[in-house]
Protein backbone atom coordinates (compact mmCIF):
# COMPACT_ATOMS: atom_id res chain seq x y z
CA UNK A 1 0.00 0.00 0.00
CA UNK A 2 2.86 2.77 1.20
CA UNK A 3 4.36 1.83 -2.48
CA UNK A 4 1.24 2.47 -4.21
CA UNK A 5 0.58 5.56 -2.46
CA UNK A 6 4.29 6.59 -3.08
CA UNK A 7 3.83 6.47 -6.70
CA UNK A 8 1.18 8.13 -6.83
CA UNK A 9 2.47 10.93 -5.06
CA UNK A 10 5.06 10.96 -7.26
CA UNK A 11 2.81 11.27 -10.19
CA UNK A 12 1.20 14.19 -8.62
CA UNK A 13 4.82 15.88 -8.26
CA UNK A 14 5.19 15.29 -12.16
CA UNK A 15 1.94 17.47 -13.09
CA UNK A 16 2.31 20.01 -10.15
CA UNK A 17 5.90 20.63 -11.67
CA UNK A 18 4.67 20.50 -15.24
CA UNK A 19 1.84 23.09 -14.68
CA UNK A 20 2.01 24.84 -11.35
CA UNK A 21 5.76 25.57 -10.40
CA UNK A 22 6.24 27.42 -13.37
CA UNK A 23 3.50 29.94 -13.12
CA UNK A 24 4.07 30.27 -8.93
CA UNK A 25 5.86 33.31 -7.31
CA UNK A 26 8.46 32.35 -3.89
CA UNK A 27 5.69 32.18 -1.17
CA UNK A 28 3.51 29.72 -3.42
CA UNK A 29 6.81 27.77 -4.53
CA UNK A 30 7.59 27.45 -0.71
CA UNK A 31 3.50 26.54 0.22
CA UNK A 32 3.92 23.74 -2.38
CA UNK A 33 7.22 22.37 -1.77
CA UNK A 34 6.48 22.08 2.33
CA UNK A 35 2.85 21.05 1.67
CA UNK A 36 4.21 17.89 -0.57
CA UNK A 37 7.45 16.90 1.59
CA UNK A 38 5.08 16.92 4.43
CA UNK A 39 2.78 14.55 2.58
CA UNK A 40 5.87 12.23 1.36
CA UNK A 41 6.91 11.76 5.01
CA UNK A 42 3.33 10.69 6.02
CA UNK A 43 3.25 8.33 3.28
CA UNK A 44 6.51 6.93 4.19
CA UNK A 45 5.56 6.70 7.98
CA UNK A 46 8.13 9.08 9.16
CA UNK A 47 6.83 11.50 11.81
CA UNK A 48 8.91 14.93 11.53
CA UNK A 49 9.91 16.41 15.28
CA UNK A 50 11.69 19.82 14.54
CA UNK A 51 13.58 22.34 17.56
CA UNK A 52 14.73 25.43 17.03
CA UNK A 53 13.82 28.26 14.29
CA UNK A 54 13.94 27.66 10.52
CA UNK A 55 15.05 30.24 7.94
CA UNK A 56 12.42 33.17 7.99
CA UNK A 57 11.57 34.53 4.08
CA UNK A 58 13.81 37.31 3.45
CA UNK A 59 15.09 39.85 1.19
CA UNK A 60 17.95 38.07 1.45
CA UNK A 61 18.67 33.97 0.94
CA UNK A 62 20.28 31.68 3.83
CA UNK A 63 21.83 28.46 3.75
CA UNK A 64 21.01 25.33 5.61
CA UNK A 65 23.99 22.94 6.30
CA UNK A 66 22.39 19.57 7.78
CA UNK A 67 24.79 16.17 8.37
CA UNK A 68 23.87 13.96 6.39
CA UNK A 69 22.31 9.94 7.43
CA UNK A 70 19.71 9.25 3.72
CA UNK A 71 17.64 10.76 1.28
CA UNK A 72 14.97 11.42 3.68
CA UNK A 73 17.31 14.12 5.41
CA UNK A 74 16.39 16.41 2.26
CA UNK A 75 12.44 16.05 2.48
CA UNK A 76 12.24 16.04 5.81
CA UNK A 77 14.34 19.17 6.02
CA UNK A 78 11.76 20.53 3.32
CA UNK A 79 8.85 19.69 5.02
CA UNK A 80 9.97 22.58 7.60
CA UNK A 81 11.12 25.10 5.09
CA UNK A 82 11.22 25.37 1.28
CA UNK A 83 14.98 24.52 0.32
CA UNK A 84 17.28 23.88 -3.05
CA UNK A 85 19.92 21.38 -2.26
CA UNK A 86 23.02 21.00 -3.74
CA UNK A 87 23.30 17.40 -5.14
CA UNK A 88 25.30 14.83 -7.03
CA UNK A 89 24.87 15.16 -10.97
CA UNK A 90 24.34 11.76 -10.77
CA UNK A 91 21.28 11.88 -9.14
CA UNK A 92 19.72 14.22 -12.53
CA UNK A 93 20.30 10.45 -14.70
CA UNK A 94 17.89 8.93 -12.00
CA UNK A 95 14.35 7.55 -13.85
CA UNK A 96 11.93 10.00 -12.75
CA UNK A 97 13.71 11.58 -9.43
CA UNK A 98 16.17 13.16 -11.49
CA UNK A 99 13.85 15.11 -13.37
CA UNK A 100 11.94 15.91 -10.58
CA UNK A 101 14.75 17.02 -8.35
CA UNK A 102 16.24 19.03 -11.38
CA UNK A 103 12.65 21.08 -11.95
CA UNK A 104 12.17 21.80 -8.37
CA UNK A 105 15.50 23.72 -8.84
CA UNK A 106 18.21 21.17 -7.12
CA UNK A 107 21.55 22.52 -8.11
CA UNK A 108 23.93 19.82 -9.89
CA UNK A 109 27.78 19.10 -8.83
CA UNK A 110 30.00 17.52 -10.60
CA UNK A 111 31.97 15.96 -7.61
CA UNK A 112 35.25 14.22 -9.68
CA UNK A 113 35.63 17.95 -11.05
CA UNK A 114 37.83 19.97 -8.66
CA UNK A 115 37.14 23.07 -10.44
CA UNK A 116 33.17 22.46 -10.53
CA UNK A 117 33.06 24.46 -6.94
CA UNK A 118 33.39 27.69 -9.34
CA UNK A 119 30.10 26.90 -11.22
CA UNK A 120 28.50 26.39 -8.31
CA UNK A 121 29.58 28.90 -6.27
CA UNK A 122 28.15 31.12 -8.69
CA UNK A 123 24.56 29.79 -8.98
CA UNK A 124 24.61 29.66 -5.15
CA UNK A 125 25.50 33.16 -5.57
CA UNK A 126 22.77 33.59 -7.57
CA UNK A 127 20.21 31.69 -5.48
CA UNK A 128 20.97 33.30 -2.23
CA UNK A 129 21.04 36.68 -4.29
CA UNK A 130 17.12 35.75 -4.89
CA UNK A 131 16.17 35.45 -1.29
CA UNK A 132 15.96 31.57 -1.77
CA UNK A 133 16.88 29.19 0.88
CA UNK A 134 20.05 26.87 -0.13
CA UNK A 135 20.92 23.44 1.35
CA UNK A 136 24.14 21.59 1.31
CA UNK A 137 25.25 18.39 3.30
CA UNK A 138 29.11 19.39 4.16
CA UNK A 139 30.22 16.10 4.68
CA UNK A 140 30.21 15.36 1.16
CA UNK A 141 28.69 11.62 2.35
CA UNK A 142 26.85 10.21 4.44
CA UNK A 143 27.09 8.36 7.71
CA UNK A 144 24.64 6.26 9.93
CA UNK A 145 24.35 9.03 12.34
CA UNK A 146 27.05 8.16 14.79
CA UNK A 147 29.76 10.16 13.91
CA UNK A 148 30.27 13.47 12.30
CA UNK A 149 32.70 13.65 8.96
CA UNK A 150 34.44 17.12 8.86
CA UNK A 151 32.53 19.95 7.32
CA UNK A 152 34.11 20.71 3.82
CA UNK A 153 34.43 24.52 3.55
CA UNK A 154 34.39 25.22 -0.21
CA UNK A 155 30.62 25.51 -0.44
CA UNK A 156 30.13 28.25 1.96
CA UNK A 157 32.23 30.79 0.17
CA UNK A 158 28.97 32.15 -1.53
CA UNK A 159 27.12 32.38 1.75
CA UNK A 160 30.33 34.25 2.91
CA UNK A 161 30.30 36.14 0.10
CA UNK A 162 26.42 37.40 0.24
CA UNK A 163 26.54 37.81 4.01
CA UNK A 164 23.90 34.94 3.91
CA UNK A 165 23.14 34.01 7.41
CA UNK A 166 23.94 29.84 7.85
CA UNK A 167 21.24 27.93 9.87
CA UNK A 168 23.44 24.56 10.90
CA UNK A 169 21.18 21.73 10.93
CA UNK A 170 21.17 18.34 13.04
CA UNK A 171 19.53 15.49 11.63
CA UNK A 172 18.83 12.03 13.84
CA UNK A 173 16.58 8.95 13.05
CA UNK A 174 15.26 7.11 16.04
CA UNK A 175 12.25 4.60 16.46
CA UNK A 176 8.93 5.71 18.80
CA UNK A 177 10.78 4.61 21.89
CA UNK A 178 13.64 7.17 21.14
CA UNK A 179 16.09 4.41 20.34
CA UNK A 180 18.39 5.24 17.39
CA UNK A 181 17.20 3.51 14.06
CA UNK A 182 19.81 2.32 11.29
CA UNK A 183 17.17 1.92 8.26
CA UNK A 184 16.77 5.32 7.02
CA UNK A 185 20.89 5.25 6.68
CA UNK A 186 21.60 5.23 3.37
CA UNK A 187 25.07 3.94 3.27
CA UNK A 188 27.56 1.40 2.35
CA UNK A 189 26.67 -0.50 -1.22
CA UNK A 190 22.72 -0.02 -0.50
CA UNK A 191 21.21 0.74 -3.61
CA UNK A 192 18.50 3.99 -3.73
CA UNK A 193 15.37 0.87 -4.33
CA UNK A 194 16.89 -0.88 -1.27
CA UNK A 195 17.10 2.16 0.73
CA UNK A 196 13.45 3.07 0.30
CA UNK A 197 12.22 -0.27 0.20
CA UNK A 198 13.25 -0.27 3.95
CA UNK A 199 12.25 2.87 4.81
CA UNK A 200 8.85 1.86 3.60
CA UNK A 201 9.34 -1.67 5.50
CA UNK A 202 9.50 0.18 9.04
CA UNK A 203 6.44 0.85 10.89
CA UNK A 204 7.37 4.18 12.14
CA UNK A 205 10.56 6.30 12.31
CA UNK A 206 10.63 9.45 13.93
CA UNK A 207 13.04 11.77 12.41
CA UNK A 208 14.35 15.15 14.53
CA UNK A 209 15.26 17.80 12.65
CA UNK A 210 17.03 20.60 14.75
CA UNK A 211 17.94 24.32 14.13
CA UNK A 212 21.05 25.66 15.45
CA UNK A 213 21.27 29.60 16.03
CA UNK A 214 22.35 30.64 13.00
CA UNK A 215 25.66 32.06 12.12
CA UNK A 216 25.90 35.59 11.07
CA UNK A 217 28.62 35.42 8.39
CA UNK A 218 30.09 38.73 7.95
CA UNK A 219 33.87 39.15 8.70
CA UNK A 220 34.19 35.31 8.50
CA UNK A 221 36.26 33.13 6.23
CA UNK A 222 34.48 29.94 5.15
CA UNK A 223 36.49 27.93 6.89
CA UNK A 224 35.66 29.49 10.27
CA UNK A 225 32.15 29.13 9.16
CA UNK A 226 32.26 25.44 8.26
CA UNK A 227 33.66 24.62 11.65
CA UNK A 228 31.46 26.89 13.31
CA UNK A 229 28.67 24.98 11.77
CA UNK A 230 30.13 21.82 12.44
CA UNK A 231 30.40 22.35 16.11
CA UNK A 232 27.17 23.24 16.33
CA UNK A 233 25.98 20.14 14.33
CA UNK A 234 27.87 18.21 16.96
CA UNK A 235 26.66 19.72 19.69
CA UNK A 236 22.52 19.19 19.00
CA UNK A 237 23.67 15.91 18.27
CA UNK A 238 25.68 14.75 21.38
CA UNK A 239 28.66 13.70 19.42
CA UNK A 240 32.18 14.88 20.56
CA UNK A 241 33.72 17.64 18.00
CA UNK A 242 37.15 17.88 16.81
CA UNK A 243 38.23 20.65 15.23
CA UNK A 244 40.19 20.33 12.26
CA UNK A 245 42.77 22.61 11.11
CA UNK A 246 41.65 24.82 8.09
CA UNK A 247 44.77 25.48 5.28
CA UNK A 248 44.51 29.82 4.53
CA UNK A 249 44.93 28.95 0.90
CA UNK A 250 43.88 26.58 -1.82
CA UNK A 251 40.71 24.42 -1.54
CA UNK A 252 38.94 21.49 -0.69
CA UNK A 253 37.16 18.89 -2.49
CA UNK A 254 33.55 20.18 -2.96
CA UNK A 255 30.83 18.59 -0.97
CA UNK A 256 27.47 17.15 -1.95
CA UNK A 257 24.96 14.39 -0.92
CA UNK A 258 25.53 10.94 -1.81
Amino acid sequence: MRWARLMLHLASAMLILRFTWPRADAARRHEIAVRWSQDLMAILAIRVRTEGRAPPHARHGAMIAANHVSWADIFAIASVRHTRFIAKSEIRDWPLAGWLAERSGTIFIRRARRHDTARINAQVHDALAEGDCVGLFPEGTTTEGDRLLKFHSSLFEPAVANRARVYPVAVRYEDPEGRPLRTAAYVGDLSFAQSVGLVIRTRVTVVHVRFAEPIATDGLTRQVVAQEAQRRVASLLGLPHTPHTARATGGDPAAAPR
